[in-house]
């Protein structure tokens, strides 16, 4: 019964972000939304960290799962992009850099606000 008082929150804090995405009228996935509304939810401590932990942890760890479908999409339409395959990896490469980059300096920012500017 705990998991599926969890996932309720979830799946509210989903829908609240998908009526947001339908009155809000920029070019921001609904799922955005969402997590910001979690995200200010659990800091304003209206949800409680312990009220989606669970069910939250559950889903990060079937998410790999997500992705096969993706994957078999992919093989079937192998023969139409294979021609574009060099562009598609060299693009993930450096993006998946510029994220990693980007993040760490976001998670360098934040850590020395905390402490105050002190190195």
């Amino acid at each position: 019964m705990k998991y599926i008082k969890q996932l309720v929150i979830i799946l509210i804090m989903t829908f609240l972000g998908e009526v947001l995405h339908k009155f809000i009228p920029l070019p921001i996935p609904a799922s955005i939304y969402g997590l910001l509304l979690m995200l200010i939810s659990l800091k304003t401590k209206i949800v409680k960290l312990e009220q989606v932990k669970s069910t939250g942890g559950f889903l990060l760890e079937i998410m790999p799962i997500m992705f096969i479908p993706a994957a078999v999409g992919l093989i079937n339409v192998w023969s139409d992009i294979l021609h574009i395959v060099l562009p598609i990896i060299i693009i993930s490469i450096l993006t998946t850099i510029l994220v990693m980059v980007a993040t760490g300096k976001m998670t360098d920012f934040i850590l020395d606000k905390d402490r105050g500017g002190d190195k």
